[in-house]
């Protein structure tokens, strides 16, 4: 497998795909090509920069523990993936985020209008592919997701430098931004195996589920990580004056001087006060809480598939759960 689409995940999830994950990156390769020099440039950079590729081994893991035999699931993951890659060169370029992965991020190398043009591309790129397909279902699933993505992204601006943010504003935002391309993937993969209304459904609940648990366990990460292992500036949430969780039970449970402290620091995206912030959300136990969260949303999803046969695609599927929790970047 090339280094490049190599998951930074455990290789016990990934072990079971990994000839479809070779053949993903070969559908990669293949579509990122453009007769536009920095096009090809900001697109391999930012492919290139790896991640944990989790939206597309869902769609290969879901498709393969349905029993599916063909290769469509290969160009579907990788249309997700696209689709994934055009919010991140979007998402820093609105964030003004310079760290990703480790790396500079496209916008602070290149420039953001560079950034947002490709993006743009990429977009384009994956709606090409998922036409290919030739399946009005693909289309509309991918279509609505994109639109909801937006949406999500709309209502997180809304919600920035606003100390307001009630926990259910906050999870909408969640099931918006990042759980519905993990919903879309988990539903494409039974989709193309032929799958039943009931088992697509449940792929969905443990897509949105699943997705869900990851964003959380971000937010607990923004505070907790370490920046080479998360590959970004740690507090970096707080720069932006975004409410995540952790914060927003802050607000609701800590001192009046915790309180004050917060809603300052979100008001201003203020990241100097970020030590005294660290402090509070720990001992008050946000981070405790936030985890709890992702631990129930994790266990919702590893209910969804229960019914599903038993095999080692479905043991990677269950295995995801955990490390959506478990992991450390």
């Amino acid at each position: 497998m090339s280094a490049a689409f190599r998951p930074a995940i455990q290789h016990s999830i990934t072990d079971p795909i990994a000839a479809d994950m070779d053949a993903v990156n070969t559908v990669i390769r293949y579509q990122l090509h453009s007769e536009v020099p920095l096009v090809n440039q900001i697109a391999e950079y930012i492919i290139s920069a790896g991640g944990k590729r989790v939206r597309p081994a869902l769609v290969l893991l879901v498709a393969n523990a349905h029993g599916y035999t063909g290769s469509h699931h290969h160009m579907l993951a990788a249309v997700i993936e696209f689709i994934h890659t055009a919010t991140l060169l979007h998402d820093d370029v609105v964030d003004e985020s310079s760290l990703r992965r480790g790396r500079q991020t496209a916008n602070a190398l290149f420039g953001n209008a560079a950034s947002v043009l490709v993006g743009d591309f990429v977009y384009s790129r994956a709606f090409q592919m998922m036409v290919s397909v030739d399946d009005m279902r693909v289309m509309q699933i991918l279509a609505d997701a994109t639109n909801v993505i937006a949406e999500g992204e709309v209502l997180q601006l809304l919600n920035m430098h606003d100390p307001d943010v009630t926990e259910e504003r906050y999870l909408q935002v969640i099931r918006c931004k990042t759980a519905k391309l993990f919903e879309a993937a988990a539903q494409l993969g039974a989709l193309v195996a032929g799958a039943d209304a009931a088992a697509i459904s449940a792929a969905a609940e443990y897509g949105r589920s699943l997705g869900t648990a990851f964003q959380l366990i971000d937010d607990v990460l923004d505070y907790s990580g370490n920046a080479n292992d998360i590959g970004k500036n740690v507090g970096d949430d707080l720069r932006e004056g975004k409410p995540t969780l952790p914060l927003i039970y802050l607000l609701q449970h800590g001192t009046p001087d915790q309180r004050n402290l917060v809603r300052a620091c979100i008001e201003n995206g203020d990241e100097q006060q970020f030590e005294a912030v660290l402090h509070a959300i720990t001992t008050s136990g946000a981070l405790d809480y936030t985890k709890r969260e992702a631990e129930k949303a994790a266990h919702r999803a590893s209910e969804a598939i229960a019914k599903l046969s038993d095999s080692q695609f479905k043991d990677s599927l269950l295995e995801l759960c955990a490390f959506a929790v478990d992991r450390n970047h």
